[in-house]
């Protein structure tokens, strides 16, 4: 049976949502679940940065999802996996061993998260006419962005509504929200039974398996065949090296009390900065960054996109040291930070695609290019514990450290090379961080 050819409104928006809201519960989200809970801040570092693997290692497998099945049967068989594990999450708060068992479950979310990002992206790739992805690239980031907003906003107000109004306590609070969470993840995945394309077939001719890895192979020897690789595999993986730590320790920081150096904002006021001014001023920024990279190029205007991401990461110092009570005052420092981020990351996704994917595997390569920006998320996550304790808890200190580590980025985006001129080929859509 042949699947209607719908039009991309239908289908384009409720994808990139459905891509957006599980990548910041696993990436962000379970962070500040554990923090309500009373998970100290180095378990939380340590364990929830081991979540960002499957989207490092995801262009082991990728290829492999070209053998069986149709695109669409993979995007749609995540969604459901996804509101399975976020149902048994919630099931499992109430529990004394929640943290072991929600983090496991928290894992099958990631890797089902990762391999929907794939295919999803497959999906669109091979549906889309040209004209139509440029024209709907836009539409993709934003959508992607309200799944973010939904999650590290709406769902983390929500949560402090039900404790401060409602008088619940924070399991009862979170049960019901990532039960939330896995009603929407349901919601999609029906959704898309309904209207996703198929987008491509499958690997033909009886290859299976045994093809897709031949292929891998392929792939993978021309991404290092390509010149100066190293060097530009350095600068994405260096590029966000300093916010790593920031995206990490930021939330943990703003939530802790005021006796253990921390900001002591609640989880209503800390979801409308994340899910409102944060994520307005990161899309004000990302704007400005494409606009920035339109009018110079990217090659004139990398350098000015490293300094614009990485001197904001003051904020959490000044933050740290000066430990102001308005909320506005807060709301405004971080968001700060948040335009940074977003004007910055432009560059990044820019780097990644106009030097390093072009080829013949432009959209494997684009995907392992992403490995390596995911493998900074998970190494700065991991060590942010350890160093966390060798700054004796300290948040002056370890905002201060992370302004040393801002600056490697600053040298080798001046220092990357660019084989390719920049505008030589059109640009696929970036979205999410």
């Amino acid at each position: 049976m042949t699947t209607p050819h719908r039009h991309l409104l239908t289908w384009v928006p409720s994808l990139y949502l459905a891509m957006g809201l599980p990548n910041v519960m696993v990436g962000v989200v379970a962070a500040i679940i554990y923090k309500n809970l009373g998970v100290s801040n180095e378990d939380i570092a340590l364990y929830t940065s081991q979540l960002y693997l499957p989207w490092v290692l995801k262009p082991l497998w990728a290829p492999l999802l070209e053998a069986y099945r149709s695109k669409r049967f993979w995007v749609i068989s995540m969604e459901f996996t996804m509101a399975a594990a976020l149902g048994l999450i919630a099931l499992v708060l109430p529990l004394a061993d929640f943290f072991k068992l929600s983090l496991a479950f928290f894992w099958i979310v990631g890797f089902a998260s990762a391999t929907q990002d794939t295919c999803a992206d497959g999906v669109f790739m091979t549906t889309a006419s040209k004209k139509d992805q440029a024209r709907y690239a836009g539409l993709q980031g934003m959508c992607w962005n309200m799944g973010a907003v939904v999650a590290s906003g709406l769902f983390v107000s929500l949560t402090g509504y039900l404790h401060k109004h409602m008088g619940m306590n924070w399991v009862q609070c979170w049960t019901v929200v990532v039960l939330i969470a896995a009603a929407a993840m349901a919601a999609f995945g029906l959704w898309h039974v309904r209207v996703l394309p198929p987008g491509s077939p499958p690997t033909k001719h009886g290859e299976g398996v045994v093809g897709a890895l031949k292929a891998n192979v392929t792939i993978w020897v021309a991404f290092f065949q390509k010149p100066q690789i190293w060097v530009m595999l350095a600068v994405i993986f260096f590029y966000r090296f300093g916010e790593g730590f920031i995206e990490k320790f930021g939330p943990l920081f703003l939530l802790d009390a005021r006796a253990a150096g921390g900001l002591a904002l609640d989880n209503e006021t800390l979801g409308h900065i994340n899910g409102t001014v944060g994520t307005l001023t990161f899309i004000a920024g990302a704007f400005l960054g494409g606009f920035l990279v339109a009018r110079r190029t990217l090659p004139h205007s990398f350098f000015i996109l490293a300094l614009v991401l990485n001197v904001p990461h003051l904020t959490y110092f000044y933050l740290a040291q000066t430990l102001p009570t308005d909320t506005l005052t807060i709301a405004v420092i971080v968001s700060i930070e948040k335009f940074g981020f977003g004007m910055g990351s432009v560059g990044h996704m820019l780097y990644m695609m106009q030097q390093v994917a072009p080829g013949p595997f432009r959209m494997a390569h684009y995907a392992m290019a992403t490995g390596v920006m995911a493998l900074t998320k998970w190494g700065t996550g991991s060590v942010s514990g350890l160093m966390w304790n060798h700054v004796q808890h300290n948040y002056v200190s370890f905002f201060g450290w992370v302004l040393v580590f801002s600056i490697p980025p600053v040298i080798l985006a001046w220092l990357a090379p660019f084989p390719h001129n920049g505008h030589d080929e059109p640009t696929e859509a970036a979205h999410g961080h």
